[in-house]
């Protein structure tokens, strides 16, 4: 069931989730850690010369990069105003060329079938209504057209951070969904399959590496959004704040191998638009 959002709630409930995404460095995260998912992305959802294609949360173009350099017309999208310009900074860097829009994935400012492919890497998964957004991504894309997501999954690594956090995090909008569902295949299906044909799911894992716990906690601590307002939220109580410090420790050092060397599971979706 589509939750009924009160206008001006949602609009600060979007306000807050930009913010969050900028607080600390995300575009590092990304860049030294999930590099090479984009363009994992963009060749599992086959995206070329000639396509148009939008990059639904976008971030500081994981994806959408890649994409434009595929040769692909891709229009990237993200909530966080700030991320939307480090991405623009970034693919000038790299010499891409694409469209940047500041946009909401549960209210996406595109025309009906607009796009010949529309994909998502660890960004739409974080938008609260699900429902929503998938909606939204099944509007814009053409019938014939690709869809193409990367989600992390529940009982992977970041995950399992996610549950972690949980209890000393802010309570979450009422009807808001849990980001790692993303990640699940019946849940998948739930959103996608009337729109989609061929739903292909696969779970991977890409390899991190962290010298030792702690190390993998100050990083995120310093540069991950979420990690942070989980953090200010707590505010002043050291112990809760020490007991957190210890429970990502201890999840951290769960999911090593001992050098430091962790697989963070994900789940890759491509399918087809019916229609």
């Amino acid at each position: 069931m589509t939750t009924v959002i009160d206008p001006a709630a949602d609009a600060a409930l979007k306000a807050k989730h930009a913010a969050m995404w900028a607080l600390g460095d995300y575009p590092k995260v990304a860049r030294q850690l999930i590099s090479g998912l984009g363009a994992e992305l963009v060749q599992a959802a086959r995206i070329g010369p000639g396509d148009r294609v939008l990059d639904v949360a976008a971030g500081s173009g994981n994806a959408a990069i890649p994409a434009a350099l595929a040769g692909a017309d891709v229009v990237a999208s993200d909530l966080t105003p700030e991320l939307v310009e480090s991405g623009r900074a970034a693919a000038e860097r790299a010499g891409a060329q694409l469209d940047w829009r500041v946009a909401d994935a549960e209210a996406l400012p595109f025309g009906d079938a607009e796009f010949d492919a529309v994909i998502s890497c660890v960004g739409v998964m974080f938008a609260p209504f699900h429902e929503r957004s998938a909606a939204q991504i099944a509007r814009v894309t053409r019938p014939g057209g690709r869809l193409g997501l990367i989600s992390w999954t529940p009982e992977g690594f970041i995950g399992q951070m996610f549950a972690v956090m949980k209890p000393y995090a802010a309570q979450p909008p009422p009807g808001a969904t849990p980001p790692p569902l993303w990640g699940r295949e019946d849940h998948v299906r739930g959103l996608f399959d009337e729109a989609f044909d061929g739903l292909s799911m696969e779970r991977r894992t890409v390899t991190e590496t962290f010298p030792g716990p702690t190390d993998f906690r100050e990083f995120f601590k310093a540069n991950y959004g979420p990690t942070i307002a989980t953090y200010r939220f707590i505010g002043d109580d050291g112990d809760r704040a020490a007991a957190l410090d210890a429970a990502l420790d201890a999840l951290a050092a769960e999911h090593s191998d001992g050098s430091g060397r962790m697989e963070w599971e994900y789940l890759l979706v491509t399918g087809t638009r019916a229609g």
